[in-house]
Parts: C-alpha cells; sequence; structure tokens
C-alpha cells in the first residue's frame, strides 16, 4: 500500500489526554530523540488510529461516534523494533467499549484493503510517540516517560493523507 494516499479513521483524546501527549513529546524532543513533536501540521495531534485503507468513501460512522466518549487507558511505554529503530508509543487496553467502537468501523466501512495493522486480527490500539527512535537510545527516551494513566477519547475523524486534510466525524 502506498502510504502518501491513504485514509485513515482515528480516535481523539480529550483536551488534558492530549496536553498529556503533547508533553511526552516535547519532553522527547528536547532531549533530542525522535518525537512526533517534530511535526507541526495543525493536523498532528495525539489519536488511536482505528482504520487505515488507500481509498473510503465519506461516510459519518454514525455507530462508532454514538459510542463516544469511551474512557481507556493509556500504558507504559512500549516499543515496535524494526531493525535498530522503532516505533514509541503508549499501548491503549482494548476493552469492550473499544473493541465495539473498532468494529462499528469496520462494519459501516465495509470490505476493503485494510492496513493489516488495523484488521480485526491484527489490531493494536496505541498512541504514537516518536517513529524512527534508535533503539540504542531507547532506556534514555523510556526514562523522560511517566506511567499509565487514564483518558477518554471524545472524537472520531478521519485523515486524508493525500489531500492533507482532516474532516471530524458525527
Amino acid at each position: 500500500m502506498d502510504h502518501a494516499g491513504v485514509v485513515s479513521i482515528e480516535l481523539i483524546l480529550d483536551d488534558a489526554s492530549d496536553e498529556l501527549v503533547r508533553a511526552d513529546w516535547r519532553r522527547l524532543a528536547d532531549a533530542g530523540h525522535s518525537s512526533l513533536a517534530a511535526h507541526t501540521a495543525a493536523s498532528n495531534r495525539p489519536h488511536i488510529t482505528v482504520l487505515v485503507r488507500p481509498a473510503l468513501a465519506s461516510l459519518a460512522f454514525t455507530e462508532a461516534v454514538a459510542m463516544l466518549p469511551l474512557r481507556v487507558s493509556l500504558g507504559e511505554p512500549i516499543v515496535f523494533a524494526h531493525g535498530d529503530r522503532g516505533v514509541l508509543a503508549r499501548p491503549v487496553t482494548p476493552t469492550d467499549g473499544l473493541l465495539a467502537l473498532h468494529r462499528a468501523v469496520h462494519e459501516a466501512a465495509g470490505p476493503g484493503e485494510d492496513e493489516p495493522h488495523t484488521s480485526s486480527e491484527e489490531w493494536m490500539p496505541h498512541v504514537t510517540l516518536a517513529r524512527r527512535l534508535r533503539l540504542t537510545s531507547l532506556d534514555s527516551a523510556l526514562a523522560l516517560l511517566g506511567g499509565e494513566h487514564d483518558a477518554t477519547v471524545v472524537a472520531l475523524r478521519r485523515w486524508d493523507s493525500a489531500t492533507r486534510t482532516v474532516t471530524p466525524l458525527g
């Protein structure tokens, strides 16, 4: 799949949780680590990706939006390693409510070419803190970040990478 032209459906955090994640981004950046703080576009904000496809019709996702707000738990940071680098993220506990919302999004979207990491079988909900973090600096990066905290997902949005547009849903 061409990642330059994808559409994603994302859950947005409440203001307090958004700020906690942005504080993680800043601490990483201030210490010279890879961090999403480096991406300064207005559309860049902490989120949980629910669905990614190369194309997706405009849909309201009414059933999924009706499930919001939804409490979630952002866990202690983990890394998805590949080679000498990795993605640093806060895992999100897949509660019954979160899994039901995930199913509702996928059912509304219908069959399609889902990115494997967002499919029902492989979905690992998380909030990304850094991409391409050097694994040699992992211990230093982890020392900057706090532990688990509760959050609320309050909105659903559509991100279209080809047009660089964000559309609130619901």
